[in-house]
């Protein structure tokens, strides 16, 4: 029990806390858009299981983040899936588009997009927390990255529920969060192996790449958006 209790352990405690809080808006943002097309009902189910789902996902992936990042084409790869994930929740729902689905099919649908989504951004991510439980006791890695995970747990739930209620009065915010995995996705192909030789790797460069993400994410979406509707309207 001392060994829980020295101040590496306990500063440990608090840089994962303090990681998982940070990086929560991201997994909050996500959760909201990918639920906000469920019945009421359903909301909350698809904001707990989509939680839990990419926090078990993140501890899985800490055992492999190291392997994963040196990888050439795969930050590639997920940038582009960030991307489409990006236009796909950007698009309005279909009138009708689900009278013939159950709510439970709609309900995994959202799970599934999440738990993509938080599959490529957790391969930075994940670094930040391994490196921050090399602070404890040999040993009690795993144990305190469970730990710092399930504390965030209640902060993801409320912060999704919050963004979602703030979706609901201001559209412009799913707007926002679609921009926002396009941010993410820019500034991650620039960090891919395979080319991070090839391009500058500053601070300028990597937020005018991020900035690039953004604008596509809604340059798309919206013209994506246009046509479908006057797809049916022929």
């Amino acid at each position: 029990m001392e060994q829980f209790l020295t101040p590496e352990f306990l500063i440990a405690v608090g840089q994962i806390i303090a990681i998982d809080i940070l990086l929560g808006g991201d997994n909050a943002v996500v959760i909201a858009l990918a639920c906000r097309k469920l019945p009421p009902a359903q909301r909350r189910l698809g904001i707990i299981w989509g939680t839990v789902g990419a926090l078990v996902l993140r501890v899985i992936l800490i055992f492999f983040a190291l392997t994963l990042l040196q990888i050439p084409y795969l930050k590639l790869v997920g940038a582009a899936l960030l991307l489409w994930i990006g236009v796909k929740l950007l698009q309005p729902e279909p009138e009708g588009a689900h009278d013939n689905l159950q709510a439970s099919d709609k309900l995994w649908a959202a799970v599934k997009t999440v738990l993509v989504a938080d599959f490529v951004m957790s391969l930075d991510n994940v670094i930040a927390i391994a490196a921050a439980a090399k602070g404890a006791s040999d040993g009690h890695e795993m144990p305190l990255v469970i730990f710092g995970l399930v504390v965030s747990i209640p902060i993801i739930v409320w912060g999704s529920q919050l963004v979602m209620k703030m979706m609901d009065r201001f559209p412009i915010i799913i707007v926002l969060g679609g921009m926002l995995l396009g941010w993410i996705a820019g500034d991650m192909a620039v960090t891919d192996p395979a080319i991070s030789g090839y391009v500058p790797q500053s601070e300028v460069f990597g937020y005018a790449a991020s900035a690039v993400g953004a604008g596509l994410v809604w340059v798309i979406g919206k013209l994506i958006a246009r046509r479908e509707p006057a797809s049916a309207a022929h």
